[in-house]
């Protein structure tokens, strides 16, 4: 089976490839780990599954469009279910229905990988070079003073105050 990601202009991306199940018509893949990130960024994916063969030609099974959204039952237990279809087949042959289902039968989901996934950040730069003196010194623009923030955070609050609304 290989995983892509769809790229915002259709394009897609090779995300993860598993291992070949030899000799099987029901093959059971190994657990993998993907980030969420790197998975599918919580966007549209595909799957696309092939019969493996020794000369390297392997025959094209079927596909299937999937989603975050679409997995997030396996993480509480729930199977989830999707058609194989192979596209020509369905268009040729009058009584075809699938080439079979795919299961996921369980899918972990750390709460970090979540956020990472669905919030974006701005890039802030910080200079924390010596050039406005020690930062251990009160007279330093880098100064931390426990009570209130230095000018430079001062600067990126509202800085960031401002971009956050223009952020997606």
């Amino acid at each position: 089976m290989e995983i892509y990601k769809v790229n915002n202009n259709e394009t897609e991306s090779l995300v993860w490839r598993t291992e070949v199940v030899k000799n099987n018509l029901s093959p059971r893949w190994a657990p993998f780990r993907v980030s969420l990130q790197s998975l599918c960024s919580c966007d549209p994916e595909k799957c696309i599954i092939y019969d493996h063969d020794s000369s390297g030609k392997h025959d094209y099974i079927g596909e299937f469009s999937t989603s975050f959204q679409q997995m997030l039952p396996a993480s509480t237990g729930e199977e989830v279910k999707w058609e194989c279809i192979n596209h020509k087949y369905q268009e040729k042959k009058k009584h075809y229905k699938n080439s079979g289902y795919i299961v996921l039968t369980q899918c972990k989901v750390g709460f970090l990988e979540v956020i990472k996934s669905y919030v974006q950040s701005s890039l802030v730069a910080i200079d924390f070079t010596a050039s406005n003196g020690d930062p251990r010194s009160e007279h330093s623009l880098h100064f931390i003073n426990p009570k209130e923030p230095n000018e430079y955070l001062k600067a990126l609050s509202s800085v960031g105050e401002i971009c956050q609304d223009y952020d997606r």
